[in-house]
């Protein structure tokens, strides 16, 4: 329990942001809409919940570094980084459709050591902690252990920072081995998804950090296989994201090294 102090506090800050955030949420003939690229929506309530959680982080952890979706990076002297995506799923959040969510991750020298995805619209809290396993409100997550992509759903994602024919190979080769793909515009939440065993695996040819992150390191200590992401470069750089059950990951990298 060496990140207790973190996980407790990236908790219960990513409940407030997220009941800031719904306030906007249930006022989306309000909200200011801009367009930062294709398919790449950012509102007010995106930089007003980060500015929410970023005054949190440098009044209680002053030293640590932030990287952030919306108000860029903080350098830090500690060792540590913050790294949030106040807003996962902004395209469905300024639509009215309930799939998005407030994510909350705290690496020590670029690599994950705490981990939180909270769902305002079903109140559910995903956490974890290196070492210290992975929960869903409270309950222990495992990822799933079936080796039959026959049995379930490959969440598979898209930006325009990568090529569009790659998502399109995807996913005909997961419907041609049987299996079906998921979407639900939100990474983080989707990633959230395969810890706890709903989905058998995720990939994207490249992630930003703020939404892979935290949903990695619960992968993981769910007991799944993941691509690990290069501390020295991912944080600011980015990733490519490949993450399933031990059974189902080497088909999974296969299908994404075909893809890509």
């Amino acid at each position: 329990m060496q990140y207790q102090d973190r996980l407790d506090f990236a908790t219960e800050l990513a409940r407030k942001a997220g009941a800031f955030a719904r306030t906007h949420f249930q006022a989306i003939d309000a909200l200011v809409i801009e367009s930062k690229g294709h398919q790449d929506l950012v509102s007010n309530a995106d930089k007003d919940t980060e500015t929410l959680i970023r005054d949190a982080i440098n009044e209680r952890w002053p030293d640590d570094g932030i990287v952030g979706e919306e108000h860029g990076r903080k350098t830090g002297t500690s060792g540590y980084d913050w790294v949030i995506d106040p807003i996962d799923g902004t395209a469905n959040f300024v639509r009215g459709i309930p799939q998005w969510c407030v994510a909350i991750a705290c690496a020590r020298d670029g690599a994950a050591v705490v981990g939180v995805i909270f769902e305002p619209s079903s109140g559910e809290m995903f956490t974890a902690s290196k070492g210290g396993g992975a929960f869903v409100n409270g309950k222990p997550m495992r990822v799933v252990q079936t080796g039959d992509i026959g049995q379930g759903s490959i969440g598979i994602g898209f930006s325009g920072r990568a090529p569009a024919m790659a998502a399109a190979t995807m996913v005909a080769m997961v419907i041609k081995r049987g299996g079906v793909f998921f979407r639900n515009a939100s990474g983080a939440l989707m990633l959230a998804y395969v810890a706890a065993g709903r989905l058998l695996g995720y990939v994207e040819e490249h992630m930003n950090s703020w939404d892979c992150v935290a949903g990695l390191l619960m992968i993981e200590e769910a007991g799944g296989t993941i691509v690990k992401p290069d501390p020295a470069t991912s944080l600011d750089g980015g990733t490519v994201v490949i993450a399933g059950g031990p059974n189902m990951f080497d088909e999974i990298q296969e299908i994404a090294k075909a893809s890509f």
